[in-house]
């Protein structure tokens, strides 16, 4: 069995050993810790010879390792014979779906920096290494190993226990892990930084954790609407690039390329969001799905997204939900009211050093006829964006202006 399968059964199992090891040892660090050595003695055995059991021979290996470090603690001698018999017994189905998802919430617990909960999310709920994590977000793998070591210290300083939120504050904790979902798959959607437009293998692991979140928590209806809106928004990657990378526009996207297997995930997981009600994903979801659902970009029910936007303002407001109500409004009654949104998303500075700001204004003002202006807010915008690939088509269009 090869590095890549080791790496496989891991991706998928990793969650539920760091779970059931944290449940029984009481320490979310010694358990990552123990399940990350077990890994790599898989990748050193497991060449010679594959167990019948990968899943079962990680977690008793995991275990040994826990063990292990539990002995050379003298001052939890006495523990270890009570947590040493915990550890023998299987954990019973129920608690093993409560265990993931207290994994979950520890890694996104507010304690935790906005970025130390992305990477911990991803290290021991997506089972993913530092090495990909680093490679994912561009950032020096130093960085994520310190950052993933400075989470464990901080839960362990708090006293975070390993357990479910109480029913009174579930609700607001599970937005702070939808919120880490969202960053990941944002990142993957639409890069941040580097050379690539997109980052699939980020997208899709955030399309694998919400997955398993809305299988643990199929009652919760944002979760779905999380997960519909992941589909969507991942149905139109393979149209959204040409053949060397460059971004393709919507107006300009094949859509035979979409996949419509994603889109019917999608609107499926929607259907089951609109069940009582659609929140801020939900929202998101069903702007995805109008998207979706049209032949192309004319045909597109515009004035049904500006009432989305909209809807999508009044509980969730922000300035890049209003700009994005601007480019439907736009598309619905013409650029000129659009333009007016933007201005005053200016006036008030409520998106300072943004690319947006000057893209959105841009493509406003050459549909006026406004090419001068039009180009010197693509200039500006190509300034501030720091994808190559987005930058590239900011030049392009600038240039086209004369």
């Amino acid at each position: 069995m090869a590095g890549a399968d080791v790496e496989a059964v891991w991706r998928i199992e990793s969650a539920r050993i760091v779970a059931a090891l944290t449940r029984f040892t009481g320490d979310f660090a010694l358990a990552e810790d123990a399940a990350q050595e077990a890994v790599a003695e898989a990748l050193v055995s497991w060449p010679l010879g594959a167990p019948a059991n990968p899943a079962g021979w990680l977690m008793a290996t995991a275990r040994r390792r826990a063990i292990d470090a539990i002995r050379r603690r003298a001052a939890l001698q006495d523990r270890y014979a009570l947590i040493a018999a915990e550890l023998s017994e299987e954990p019973e189905e129920t608690d093993e779906i409560d265990d993931i998802l207290a994994l979950m919430f520890i890694s996104c617990h507010p304690v935790l920096s906005p970025e130390a909960r992305v990477a911990l999310t991803l290290r021991v709920v997506g089972g993913l290494s530092s090495e990909e994590i680093a490679r994912a977000f561009l950032v020096p793998v130093p960085t994520v190993q310190a950052r993933i070591t400075r989470a464990k210290k901080t839960i362990a300083a708090a006293g975070v226990p390993f357990e479910l939120p109480a029913p009174g504050e579930r609700r607001e904790r599970l937005g702070g892990v939808l919120s880490v979902l969202y960053v990941i798959f944002t990142e993957g959607s639409t890069a941040t930084t580097g050379d690539r437009l997109l980052r699939p293998d980020v997208a899709y692991e955030a399309i694998r954790l919400a997955r398993t979140l809305a299988a643990l928590l199929p009652g919760e209806p944002e979760v779905h609407g999380l997960l519909a809106l992941f589909e969507l928004t991942a149905a139109r990657f393979p149209a959204r690039t040409d053949p060397d990378g460059s971004p393709v526009l919507l107006e300009d996207q094949d859509r035979r390329r979409w996949d419509f297997s994603a889109i019917h995930r999608g609107l499926a997981s929607l259907a089951r969001a609109s069940a009582r009600g659609l929140g801020p994903y939900g929202l998101q979801a069903a702007i995805a799905a109008t998207h979706a659902s049209a032949a192309s970009v004319e045909e597109t029910d515009w004035d049904r997204i500006v009432v989305l936007y909209e809807a999508l303002g009044r509980i969730a407001p922000s300035p890049v939900v209003e700009l994005n109500r601007a480019v439907a409004v736009a598309m619905a009654t013409g650029p000129a009211q659009a333009l007016a949104v933007v201005d005053e998303l200016i006036a008030t500075d409520r998106l300072p050093g943004s690319h947006l700001l000057p893209t959105v204004r841009a493509e406003l003002l050459t549909r006026l006829g406004r090419h001068p202006e039009a180009r010197a807010e693509l200039e500006l915008a190509a300034r501030l964006c720091t994808n190559q690939r987005e930058r590239s088509v900011l030049l392009r269009k600038a240039a086209a202006l004369g």
